[in-house]
């Protein structure tokens, strides 16, 4: 019932057309309820009595009522349609917001396929259970309810006769439906499976062909496409059991009705035509029943998409503005500080990956970070912006602690160009100005000068104006990675971190980035993160990381000469023979 409630909100908006919806449905049962009536009418005043004014005056009456429920179905119709709709539309908004918000570390925990489920099909499942409430949900049980109470006025001790069948119905009706909602959220949870698979597969595919790995990705596939085959059948497998089941007791029910009904007509105590109308209510009691166990699994996967959803719009993300947060100076020189930082990711049995770092950065200062794979380089970069919050110690960016700033005034600041290049369809142009959409074309264009972009740019087809086919397919490594350089510094950040963003560019053009750089820092801090030594040589220290703590700090003539670690570093890419 909770997570109705909670959809009861998204619906509220638009609670005139769903008044209006049910408005239109009542008027419709009404109706319904009124043709049985109708019939009896005919059958004892009309063809009893040979009266044909009665026959003719009944039947007219009985095809009104039916074009005004022609009127009004299709009016229910098209209200529950754009009441749903605008659920749908409503819930993908706030789902899309919330993931937006998500810190680095809600991200990491959370596989893309499942969210792309969440904001698909399990939006969908919500959808067509917000229309079917609106429909037949609504009407089924308001058809019974009624034709419950007529039966009971037509003959009592009839409805008495039918009221044990009628509960055992109920019961069934209760049994499937509960047994049906965690059915089908196992089914849901597997389809999360299989989406994650196809979606690694997916943005993997040029790997997984030049890896010969298609026979393995397919027999993972296969097996998550086999696990919920298998879920789905079990549900179809209940489900079919379930039908029999209730067209049973409407059959009984029939039945039960003919002879006992037929029984009291012979004796006097109804007339032929009550008894008509009795089977006739009888049927718009039990059919609604089956109905609505027949949507039973429209109902089920709307629940347990709904519950699914909460998790997201419930999810707090790890990282949010403290609520005396404040707002970072929009300019002026900033200073970076680790005080004694150790961090952890979360996960069971998880190790450390900083170990008590401390340094300090003023502005004006290029700052490199080297290490090997895993010594924690990215990760040390990456609270500064606070991507992620530290497990101990203090980052402080401009004498105040992160986690004291609001995130939208420290990310204003911070200009980071991250490992993994990515690009949206779109022009280049638009690429470049994604950070700044109102920048001048004047401003891309220097921003990619000083990329070292603006070369290659010109020799594309259309220029700034080429397409941009989707996560940079058309384009080389070195070229994504200089757009988002040029992207990043159209920004204008006060501290700008290049987390290994130069890896794929060639050595003569990242030294000419460089000097690009150089010229243009003034006051900006300068993060490197680079595996490549000739990316650190000039910067005005380096950072030697070494599995998470810091294990040499200088300049590149002093850590050649004091750190062994930096020496075996710099010897094993550039040679002991080349002069330092």
């Amino acid at each position: 019932m909770g997570d109705l409630r909670r959809l009861l909100h998204f619906v509220r908006p638009y609670w005139r057309p769903a008044a209006l919806a049910l408005a239109m449905l009542t008027t419709l049962v009404a109706f319904d309820l009124a043709i049985p009536r109708l019939i009896q009418r005919i059958i004892d005043l009309g063809i009893h009595r040979r009266d044909r004014s009665v026959i003719v005056e009944t039947t007219v009456a009985m095809l009104g009522l039916t074009a005004l429920s022609t009127v009004a179905a299709v009016a229910n119709n098209v209200l529950s349609v754009r009441v749903g709709e605008g659920v749908a539309r409503d819930l993908r908004e706030a789902l899309f917001q919330r993931i937006q918000r998500y810190s680095f570390g809600n991200l990491d925990r959370q596989r893309t396929g499942e969210l792309m489920v969440r904001l698909t099909s399990d939006v969908s499942a919500v959808k067509m259970l917000t229309q079917v409430s609106l429909r037949i949900g609504t009407r089924a049980p308001l058809l019974m309810l009624g034709s419950l109470a007529l039966m009971i006025t037509t003959s009592p001790s009839l409805a008495l006769t039918l009221l044990p069948l009628l509960v055992l119905t109920a019961g069934l009706i209760a049994f499937f439906v509960l047994r049906m909602e965690p059915l089908f959220l196992t089914v849901q949870q597997k389809l999360d499976a299989l989406n994650g698979v196809l979606q690694e597969n997916i943005a993997g595919v040029r790997l997984v062909k030049a890896l010969v790995r298609a026979d393995f990705e397919a027999e993972r596939f296969g097996a998550a496409n086999a696990a919920m085959t298998g879920r789905s059948v079990r549900v179809m497998r209940f489900m079919s059991v379930m039908t029999p089941a209730l067209t049973m007791c409407v059959n009984a029910g029939v039945v039960i009705v003919i002879w006992a009904g037929g029984t009291q007509s012979i004796r006097g105590e109804l007339t032929v035509g009550e008894v008509v109308a009795f089977s006739n209510y009888l049927l718009t009691t039990m059919t609604p029943l089956v109905m609505m166990t027949m949507l039973s699994n429209t109902w089920a996967a709307g629940l347990a998409s709904s519950r699914r959803m909460q998790e997201v719009l419930d999810s707090v993300p790890d990282v949010r503005d403290a609520p005396d947060a404040v707002a970072l100076p929009s300019s002026g020189p900033l200073t970076v500080r680790f005080e004694d930082v150790s961090f952890t990711y979360r996960g069971e049995g998880a190790e450390p990956v900083l170990r008590g770092v401390s340094l300090s950065v003023e502005p004006g200062q290029t700052v490199a970070i080297l290490g090997s794979t895993g010594a924690g380089k990215s990760t040390l970069v990456n609270l500064i912006p606070r991507f992620y919050d530290v497990s101990a110690g203090r980052v402080l960016v401009g004498g105040r602690d992160v986690r004291e700033l609001t995130q939208d005034s420290l990310l204003a600041a911070v200009g980071v160009v991250p490992q993994e290049t990515v690009l949206f369809s779109g022009t280049v142009r638009d690429n470049i100005r994604y950070g700044r959409p109102g920048a001048t074309d004047e401003e891309v264009v220097a921003a990619a000068k000083a990329a070292q972009a603006h070369d290659f740019i010109e020799r594309l087809p259309q220029g700034y104006e080429s397409r941009v086919e989707q996560r940079g397919a058309n384009l080389s490594g070195g070229q994504k990675q200089r757009i988002a350089i040029a992207r990043t510094l159209l920004l204008h950040p006060r501290i700008l971190i290049l987390d290994d963003s130069t890896s794929a560019v060639d050595v003569e053009t990242e030294t000419k980035i460089q000097d690009a750089l150089a010229l243009g820092r003034s006051e900006r801090i300068t993060f490197v993160v680079a595996q490549r030594i000739s990316t650190v040589l000039t910067a005005d220290r380096i950072i030697v990381l070494d599995l998470g703590r810091v294990a040499a700090e200088g300049t590149h003539r002093e850590l050649l000469s004091s750190s062994a670690i930096y020496r075996e570093i710099y010897d094993s890419q550039l040679g002991s023979g080349v002069s330092p």
